[in-house]
């Protein structure tokens, strides 16, 4: 299983870090900053890691050749087409919510912000629309009262993002192909950015 891990951040290397305790062969590492601690990480483990050209894009040629599935982990960038199609499986990324519920960039603080008394992750297929494909796996987990968007995130959506990725990969490797099951569309909410006076 041929990976290209396309990601940032503190959950882009623990990403990074599962992927490696599973056997994969992490092919290449994409970021959108060539000084991320993933980008870090990657050259410590001797794995090729390429710039994108646009933050807010992932292209073709920088899906390693061979690929079997592309990752993302904390990328905002869209995986575009032609890039999901350089690999045999397509692209999987993990949502900190249960979708289509809170689509968007800032999930885990709607998720407060509405006083939702259950939230999840969901590993979803990349898709042309953000946050939209095919759900590969999802999993709930209680809210605590009084808990921030970032205490949710660390004590139990992150380790569940984990956990999801890991399923769905073994699922890729054993069978060839990728759970699958669509969303539906009537409950679809959207998560954007909040703005500072709103925190």
């Amino acid at each position: 299983m041929r990976i290209t891990l396309v990601g940032s951040r503190h959950f882009g290397v623990t990403t990074f870090n599962t992927l490696r305790q599973q056997g994969v062969d992490i092919a290449r590492i994409v970021v959108h900053d060539g000084e991320d601690r993933l980008a870090a990480a990657a050259r410590a483990a001797g794995i090729e890691v390429v710039v994108q050209a646009d933050p807010k894009r992932v292209v073709a040629p920088e899906i390693a050749p061979g690929t079997d599935l592309i990752v993302t982990a904390h990328s905002h960038a869209r995986v575009t087409a032609e890039a999901l199609a350089a690999s045999r499986l397509g692209g999987i990324g993990y949502h900190p919510s249960l979708l289509p519920r809170h689509r968007g960039i800032a999930a885990v603080e709607w998720t407060i912000k509405e006083g939702d008394p259950i939230a999840g992750g969901t590993v979803y297929h990349l898709a042309e629309r953000m946050d939209a494909g095919s759900i590969a796996a999802q999993e709930w987990v209680f809210v605590k009262k009084g808990e921030t968007a970032r205490e949710l995130w660390e004590r139990a959506l992150a380790p569940l993002g984990q956990k999801l990725l890991a399923g769905v990969i073994d699922h890729a490797k054993l069978h060839g192909s990728l759970p699958a099951t669509p969303q539906d569309e009537q409950f679809a909410t959207k998560a954007p950015s909040l703005s500072e006076r709103d925190h």
